[in-house]
Order: structure tokens, then sequence, then C-alpha cells
């Protein structure tokens, strides 16, 4: 899409930004990655400078620590965010791809997930794409 965005997680697991911050989740190196903390809902939010259409979304889970119930919202800002679709992720370690039934034109775009395959409710991500 764009270089330039702003983005916003959840939680970072034990407040460790310099080893699971989640600037990883961008950085396309595969021994990094973005772990939230405990809890649940978990959450990112990606917000432009300027309206951007998105009609692919990217996740690279780890096993065992990926989104189980997931929706993606958008709007044009953080706070006037609608449903726009569920994602349903598997619990595996590769890449995920999930083309949204229609492309949505939006400057925020945040991925929530209600639920993980964790037992504590955390999610670790190692790679994460938005598409046009």
């Amino acid at each position: 899409m764009t270089n330039s965005f702003t983005l916003l997680v959840s939680s970072v697991l034990n407040k460790n930004v310099k080893s699971y911050g989640k600037q990883f989740m961008f950085d396309s190196d595969c021994e990094t990655c973005w772990n939230s903390d405990s809890g649940s809902p978990q959450w990112v939010l990606v917000s432009f400078p300027e309206e951007v259409c998105l009609s692919l979304v990217q996740i690279q889970f780890q096993g065992g620590f990926a989104g189980l119930k997931c929706y993606l919202e958008a709007g044009p800002d953080t706070k006037d965010l609608g449903h726009v679709e569920n994602i349903y992720p598997e619990d595996i370690n590769s890449i995920q791809e999930f083309k949204l039934s229609s492309p949505v034109k939006s400057k925020v775009f945040k991925i929530v997930f209600e639920t993980s395959t964790d037992f504590f409710g955390r999610i670790v991500i190692y790679q994460l794409s938005l598409f046009s």
C-alpha cells in the first residue's frame, strides 16, 4: 500500500517493546515478531494519512498463538470504526491471505482478535501486510 502509516497495538508482552514491539510485524525479518500480552481481545490498528483501498490482508502467526475469532473494522478515524468482515485464520505458522469480499476505502483499519488459540489470549504475529 504505502510506507506512511501509524501503527497501534492493544498490548506488548511484558511491555518489552524492544523484543516484541509492533514494529516487528513490518520489518521482513522472520526471526522477529509482535507478541501481545495475555487477555482478550487483542488488536492491531493501522492508520493512514489519506484514504486507501484495502482488498487483501496477509498475516503470519506463530502456531499456538493465532487469532481464532477475528474481524476487520474500518473508518475515517479511530473513534468511528465499523465492522467490515469476519476473518477466519488457521492455527498455523505460514502466511495466510484474507481476501475481502469487496474492497474497502478508508483511512483507519483495525484487526480485532476476539479470541486466540493460546489459553491466555496471547497473539504472536511475524508478518502483517495490507494490499489494495
